[in-house]
């Protein structure tokens, strides 16, 4: 199935109730249980929902991942991560970090015994300065918000795997489109879903994508037991919104082009630094 298929069908069925083939907005908290303590497939809607279900499969799905996971918005998914982690741990991160995310890591769970390191990952090879054996995992961005730097991702999920780290890339700003960091050898894709991937500025949603079904086995209990999932709006929503990611990211990536080729050949653009370079030489006694 490629790509533009998948942000329609991938991961979908129908709606075994109706047979829709957009999965309802099952806006309910519980489910009917057959006798006393017997339950179907659904239980509590903190726990699962068949609307955040579709969308988990659908985020797998077009990050050509086996588990997904929702949450209420992207710091609330990276903050799942990092409970995978212990006082003591330590983990390693590009120094370009969206603002979230650096307070997230250091005015919270700092707190709490987890060391950060902030590296220029421009060059991968600085990251291995700070591994010891108490680094636990490897965070990065790339592009990164808001500088656009790229990270090398096979790079650094090679170094990650040398020395038994777990590898995340927050996926937000290339969206699984343009880049598959699963593919690339990372452990966990990361996405603040509020952006591309909704797409229309009315959801504030999280995910999480990865193929070891340990992590995501600890993932689904820390989801359940922090309870920071989206809702089945929200799940809808940003389901609405996969289905046009491919149309979206095309025309962004079309239109991104032709403002730097405007750039690139109007005259003022360069002549602004030897403008800027010879008015400061003027006024030089």
């Amino acid at each position: 199935m490629k790509f533009n298929t998948k942000t329609v069908h991938g991961g979908q069925q129908k709606d075994p109730a109706t047979g829709a083939v957009m999965p309802p907005i099952y806006q309910t908290s519980t489910f009917a249980q057959s006798s006393p303590g017997v339950h179907g497939e659904y239980e509590y809607s903190r726990t699962s929902n068949p609307t955040r279900t579709a969308l988990e499969r659908s985020l797998a799905s077009i990050e050509n991942g086996k588990y997904g996971l929702a949450f209420a918005s992207g710091v609330a998914a990276i903050d799942a991560v990092l409970k995978l982690l212990n006082p003591g741990d330590e983990v390693v991160s590009t120094v370009d970090l969206y603002g979230g995310t650096y307070r997230l890591f250091t005015k919270i769970f700092n707190r709490y015994g987890i060391k950060f390191h902030f590296v220029n990952m421009s060059d991968v090879i600085n990251i291995e300065k700070y591994i010891n054996d108490n680094t636990k995992m490897i965070w990065i961005e790339s592009p990164t918000n808001p500088m656009l730097n790229i990270i090398d991702i096979a790079a650094v999920s090679k170094i990650s795997k040398k020395h038994r780290l777990i590898s995340v890339v927050d996926n937000t700003f290339a969206s699984p489109y343009l880049q598959n960091p699963l593919d690339l050898g990372a452990d966990i894709v990361m996405h603040s879903a509020t952006k591309y991937l909704a797409g229309h500025s009315d959801v504030v949603l999280g995910a999480l994508i990865l193929n070891n079904k340990e992590l995501a086995d600890q993932l689904y209990f820390i989801q359940n037991a922090s309870g920071a999932i989206c809702g089945p709006m929200d799940s809808f929503l940003t389901l609405r919104g996969i289905k046009t990611l491919h149309l979206r990211m095309q025309r962004h990536c079309e239109n991104g082009r032709a403002i730097a080729e405007f750039l690139k050949d109007h005259p003022k653009i360069f002549l602004a630094p030897y403008l800027k370079i010879k008015s400061l030489l003027s006024k030089t006694p």
